[in-house]
């Protein structure tokens, strides 16, 4: 898995929240975010973060309203790393309502990244109008 924070645009030093952690995510991957940036990641943010890590699954309930809470503590350059189950796994979420979902948002949807062997990772930003 080497190289998948680097993927992730994950640095030391970095604010990361994660939504929506549940007994299936990817422990591994979740120790080497929190290697990089050398601290825990948080749920409940008392600052502007500088990433979410938002695990989702088709069951979750409305990824429009997911992704707009994913937007509450995210600061104006902020990314979010939207973590859907890979196609063929329990939960997983078609890419067109992920698609569909972000500009609902108002969010962009800039690439994909294959993270683990069960999830697969969108990033999500602000348009670039709405960045200060």
């Amino acid at each position: 898995m080497a190289g998948v924070t680097d993927r992730l645009g994950v640095k030391a030093g970095l604010v990361v929240q994660e939504l929506g952690w549940d007994g299936d995510v990817d422990e591994d991957l979740r120790a080497e975010i929190e290697d990089t940036i050398d601290a825990d990641m948080i749920e409940d943010a008392v600052e502007a973060v500088d990433m979410v890590l938002l695990w989702w699954r088709d069951d979750d309930g409305d990824l429009i309203d997911g992704m707009v809470d994913s937007l509450t503590d995210l600061s104006d350059q902020g990314v979010i790393w939207l973590m859907t189950p890979k196609v063929g796994r329990p939960g997983y979420v078609d890419a067109a309502d992920v698609a569909e979902a972000a500009i609902t948002a108002g969010l962009t949807l800039t690439s994909t990244a294959a993270v683990s062997a069960d999830w697969a990772a969108s990033k999500l930003v602000r348009p670039k109008s709405a960045r200060r």
